[in-house]
């Protein structure tokens, strides 16, 4: 035998694993720092949320302006966005939270209102489940 061959067939001395105490001290360490990390990231994904359904109201706003100009009207709430698909280059998505936008003309708030009802899907809320409206800027709540 040549001598590479001999190194495989010779029993592992002095080689250890991790112990189990040492399996648990890690596993307690990174619980700890998810702890610590996960919240601030969550709370950064709930108010990216908030801010991209800002955003898409902004934009079906502008298609409804030029819907009107258009045809010098906005769109019935029966009509409702469906109505302003010519004027935006994709298909109207689902709010950052999966339910359809709610829109109303005439709305209680001008010529139309606007609105995702944040996660909880109902109207009022806050924190994550704060209404975002066309006719209000969002700001975020002092609950994150």
């Amino acid at each position: 035998m040549n001598d590479r061959s001999s190194i495989f067939t010779r029993p592992l001395k002095n080689h250890r694993g991790f112990s189990l105490i040492e399996i648990i001290v890690v596993m307690v360490i990174i619980g700890i720092l998810a702890s610590l990390v996960g919240p601030k990231l969550f709370g950064h994904v709930d108010t990216a949320r908030q801010q991209d359904a800002q955003a898409q109201i902004e934009l079906f706003g502008q298609a409804l302006d030029l819907y009107r100009l258009e045809k010098h009207k906005y769109p019935t709430t029966d009509e409702g966005l469906e109505a302003i698909r010519p004027y935006l280059k994709k298909n109207i998505p689902k709010d950052p939270w999966g339910n359809e936008y709610v829109y109303r003309s005439p709305g209680e708030h001008g010529d139309y209102d606007l609105m995702a009802y944040g996660a909880d899907n109902a109207e009022g809320g806050e924190g994550n489940d704060q209404d975002i409206v066309s006719w209000a800027s969002f700001e975020k709540s002092s609950s994150h």
